[in-house]
């Protein structure tokens, strides 16, 4: 459509001069929303205008995050320019048609030529392609070659089985534990560790097993853990490192690689067939609570398992909101990210009300975009809250810029009534107050902004 047309215009000549944390006054940043654009643009089937070709590959030439939306978009003749101009020839490495354009999977000929003759990266590419269509083809055409590839080749095509993993990938991934690389072989047992019915789950979990057990001799049970004592070449073998880091105890440096790996429906039936809830509500002695907490941090976010990450996340309001397991931010946003979106934005949602956006800005990054109801209040609502209290916008700018992009612009007109210079508090910071408005006014006109973009575009 012709508004359409004119707005991905506008936004590919934007070039702010953002940088920094100072002033950015009211204007939307419009490159931040070209990601958006693209994407609606590309669900509802519509292809670039050619005079914007130039512009649209300058732009991806610059954002790699932006390439495969913009090749998408850009079509075939993303790939002809991309011939004539050195600048853009990422193009023909990416785009469906390039020099690197990938045969289909029922090519025999010339998929196997590609796969012995093509370059490293092109190898990548189709491995990956067809691993995403036909996971057992991909892993067969991999088994060709495994023999005589680099131990550093190896390492990347065996990432690729990540995708569609399942209990066909098995036998393949038991050889690899044999691998003279160790990087190989760690990566081949993390992955069987993520199939709990997978021979190496069941290893690990006879092992973690034996290290813990619930005391029972005492008036509130407790978890006892005795961690292993020796690092055997079976538990090497198995991915187990042996070499502990620098100021690690190598005792709790097994004992952690063992519980991660181990399935987490091991422990119902070895704990007295209790829930995850309660598992992880159990005192456990000897200051293992830490060790043991993270090793199942690690295990549910690997085996994606979200009944034991809400056990460990706990409830958003908690102190600190460090859940039963939990410890760190990075440890909780992992957590986060195997549950359902809506509950995930309903966590965050919690989190922010109970605890404001301090830590807020890496949980927020995981939460489906636009934000919900609910969390996208709790941000706003949060944002007033650290306005009235007279602190600089820029100590919030990640989360107002995450706001500008995620926040439903539905959500508007909740915004007009913050838009005024705020009467300036004793304990407020100076000038703070106009800072906010215009913050808050940058906000509502990026939001009504990406509306009338979707509007342009019509339906999807």
């Amino acid at each position: 459509p012709a508004a359409a047309a004119r707005r991905l215009a506008m936004l590919l000549a934007d070039r702010p001069g953002t940088g920094g944390g100072g002033r950015r006054g009211t204007a939307p940043d419009l490159m931040e929303l070209l990601p958006q654009w693209l994407a609606a643009a590309n669900a509802r089937g519509f292809a670039a205008p050619a005079e914007l070709l130039p512009a649209l590959l300058d732009a991806a030439r610059g954002r790699t995050d932006l390439r495969p939306a913009a090749l998408a978009f850009a079509g075939p003749r993303a790939v002809w320019l991309a011939r004539l101009n050195p600048d853009w020839r990422f193009a023909l490495r990416a785009a469906p048609g390039g020099d690197a354009a990938l045969p289909q999977p029922e090519d025999g000929e010339r998929v196997r030529r590609l796969w012995q003759e093509g370059l490293f990266a092109e190898r990548v590419a189709l491995l990956g392609a067809i691993r995403a269509r036909e996971p057992a083809a991909a892993r067969e055409l991999l088994s060709t070659t495994w023999a005589t590839e680099r131990a550093e080749d190896r390492l990347m095509f065996l990432d690729s089985l990540r995708t569609e993993l399942g209990a066909a990938d098995e036998p393949f991934l038991e050889q690899a534990l044999s691998d003279r690389s160790r990087n190989v072989r760690a990566t081949a047992a993390e992955l069987l560790s993520a199939l709990p019915d997978s021979a190496l789950a069941g290893r690990m979990a006879v092992r973690a097993a034996a290290c813990v057990a619930v005391d029972r001799t005492t008036e509130v049970p407790s978890i006892v853990v005795e961690a292993p004592h020796e690092c055997d070449s079976s538990m090497e073998r198995d991915g187990v490192v042996s070499k502990a880091p620098a100021g690690r105890g190598e005792r709790s440096w097994w004992f952690g690689q063992l519980m991660e790996a181990a399935p987490l429906g091991t422990w119902s039936a070895r704990l007295g067939g209790r829930t995850p809830e309660e598992i992880v509500a159990l005192p456990v002695t000897d200051d293992w609570r830490s060790e043991l907490h993270a090793a199942w941090c690690r295990a549910a976010v690997r085996q994606r398992d979200a009944g034991w990450a809400r056990a460990l996340l706990g409830a958003p309001a908690a102190p600190e909101a460090g859940g039963p397991g939990a410890v760190s931010l990075a440890e909780r946003a992992k957590l986060l990210g195997t549950l359902p979106p809506g509950e995930r934005a309903d966590w965050v949602a919690g989190f922010i009300a109970a605890h404001g956006l301090s830590e807020a800005f890496q949980l927020l990054g995981g939460c489906a975009v636009p934000w919900s109801g609910p969390l996208g209040r709790a941000v706003v609502d949060a944002l007033n809250i650290a306005r009235d209290a007279g602190s600089y916008p820029w100590s919030f700018s990640g989360v107002m810029g995450l706001a500008e992009r995620c926040l439903d612009p539905a959500e508007a007109s909740r915004l007009d009534g913050l838009l005024a210079v705020p009467d300036e508090t004793e304990n407020a910071s100076p000038g703070a107050g106009g800072y906010w408005a215009e913050a808050f006014q940058r906000l509502g006109t990026t939001l009504r902004l990406r509306a009338a973009m979707l509007d342009e575009l019509g339906p999807a």
